[in-house]
């Protein structure tokens, strides 16, 4: 039997309500249950109603039926129409933060072997979807949610195991091999979440859209596109220099079973330690807000879809000001750790992640850390480290497909971003493209 969901909030289209986004003067404590707690009954109406649906007929209903989601969707549409500019602190672009390397930092032969695998797999037909150039703005339309919204590229679960493989060895070859299992893991908790609602023709570890962009040649500039429910990673090579940003992943519930941890079980521990490390005037300044849900925030902070997360999809251009305390104000244990949770967001990167984390390294002075909610893991929390060139963050969230009303650990969003203009490696290919001329 299920947990009812508390009459908590007005409903705002049988996913979300007014809860997530209202504050409230009392702590949010997290739930002393797991997620198992939280699941709905089989038969339960909110979502016995989708059975059998296939990912279209899903989305169609979706999109008639939610005033809500029609919105987000027109408002994310407006967004996407902007030029790219970059998330910035301020609205100005800061120029120079991302000079490409004069020579190749990694030999992309394996990663162009398995693009060109791919390729020679696909029909024409298949191919004209699939391929894009490099400077395509699809390449800004990837979204998280497990409705679809912009069909780009071909969908995986429709693709033979053939060809859903060979994409699949193109990401595990442009990755590091612990960010590879860490997508793929929150790949498997997608399916996983749609055996315990069971709905696996909306949700399992296939149904993500996979793309590429530009010509894969060694040497040259080119990239891929993986992006679904939880999953949206954006992966560019530039004269041998790799970007994968954006990037989100998150997962609901975090954990499949008790036999493994959350997925991002270290990186929560790590930011615990460092929060709970904070004297009282250091806490004074990360601690932005005492909850999640801090009445204190200004309207607009908390949004429905994203409640805390600033970075997440169709948000390319989002003015995102610095907040919380600044790094030279830690001790140097304490900044340690804070490299060490920027280092996880960078998990997913191959041997080139040591670059990214000396432009991290580089831009200390201007790193800022800032925390919402008890620095002690008895709440639900957000935390965003910030600099020129680095942008990650981490938030509890509300359930959709658990009855959770109010943020718990065992829904997760995780996002990365390059500010200043190099998402999608647009910094980079821009270089690439003047040295070319």
């Amino acid at each position: 039997m299920s947990k009812d969901i508390p009459q908590d909030g007005e409903d705002i289209d049988g996913f979300f309500s007014t809860a997530r986004t209202a504050g409230r003067e009392a702590a949010v404590e997290l739930p002393a249950e797991g997620y198992t707690a939280y699941l709905f009954d089989r038969d339960d109406p909110q979502i016995a109603r989708f059975r059998g649906m296939t990912y279209e007929e899903f989305a169609t209903d979706r999109y008639l039926s939610a005033d809500f989601l029609r919105d987000l969707l027109g408002a994310w549409d407006e967004l996407l129409d902007e030029p790219f500019v970059g998330i910035t602190s301020d609205g100005v672009v800061r120029e120079g933060l991302y000079p490409l390397p004069d020579a190749p930092a990694s030999d992309d032969s394996e990663a162009v072997a398995a693009a060109e695998r791919m390729l020679a797999l696909l029909t024409p037909q298949e191919c004209e979807k699939f391929t894009h150039p490099l400077g395509d703005n699809d390449f800004r339309a990837w979204s998280n949610p497990e409705f679809v919204f912009h069909r780009v590229g071909l969908r995986l679960e429709d693709l033979d195991q053939e060809r859903s493989d060979a994409f699949l060895n193109l990401v595990r070859a442009s990755l590091s091999a612990e960010g590879y299992e860490r997508v793929r893991e929150a790949m498997a908790l997608n399916g996983f979440l749609g055996d315990l609602v069971d709905l696996p023709t909306i949700m399992n570890d296939r149904s993500y859209w996979a793309s590429l962009y530009g010509t894969p040649a060694v040497g040259g500039a080119w990239g891929w596109q993986l992006f679904g429910h939880h999953v949206a990673v954006n992966f560019v090579s530039v004269a041998g220099r790799h970007v994968a940003a954006p990037v989100f992943i998150g997962a609901e519930p975090a954990i499949s079973d008790g036999a493994r941890p959350p997925i991002f079980d270290k990186r929560e521990r790590l930011a615990i330690e460092l929060a709970s490390s904070l004297g009282a005037d250091q806490r004074a300044k990360a601690v932005v807000y005492e909850s999640v849900l801090d009445p204190a925030m200004p309207e607009g902070r908390l949004h429905p879809a994203d409640e805390r997360h600033v970075a997440g999809a169709f948000r390319d251009n989002r003015v995102v000001p610095y907040e919380g305390i600044r790094a030279g104000e830690l001790d140097e244990r304490q900044r340690k750790l804070l490299r060490a949770i920027a280092e996880d967001f960078l998990l997913i990167q191959d041997v080139q992640r040591m670059l990214t984390m000396a432009e991290f390294d580089a831009h200390l002075d201007e790193t800022w850390f800032c925390w919402y909610g008890a620095t002690d893991g008895t709440q639900p929390t957000y935390l965003r480290i910030q600099s020129p060139v680095f942008l990650a963050e981490l938030d509890h969230h509300a359930g959709v497909w658990l009855t959770n009303r109010l943020p718990a650990r065992f829904h997760v969003h995780s996002t990365f971003r390059l500010p200043n203009g190099n998402d999608y490696g647009r910094s980079y290919v821009a270089e690439w493209e003047s040295r070319s001329d």
